[in-house]
């Protein structure tokens, strides 16, 4: 018999996913895998307003895709973990067989 998670973590899942179906976000977790950047300079490179990035960066942050870190009054954002490199590797590679 084949065994699926609960509805709880199914759910999360899903929510997980539904991140990666963003433009905006995945060019976002593809310049965090670079390095440690701030909200400017993040909007310098993607050509968007502060606004923007810091409203997809709560998204991100929420369901602990990147950590922030405080310095002064500038908050520099990377990717949570390596997992989300090797996710973001894992769909180039299946996109670019």
């Amino acid at each position: 018999m084949i065994r699926l998670p609960d509805d709880d973590t199914l759910n999360k899942l899903s929510e997980f996913y539904k991140v990666f179906g963003d433009y905006t976000r995945v060019k976002l977790l593809c310049l965090l895998r670079q390095g440690e950047m701030c909200v400017q300079d993040i909007a310098d490179s993607l050509g968007m307003t502060q606004s923007a990035i810091s409203h997809q960066l709560r998204v991100l942050k929420s369901i602990s895709l990147v950590n922030g870190r405080r310095e002064g009054k500038t908050v520099f954002y990377s990717l949570a973990d390596d997992h989300i490199s090797g996710i973001l590797d894992m769909g180039l590679e299946h996109i670019n067989e």
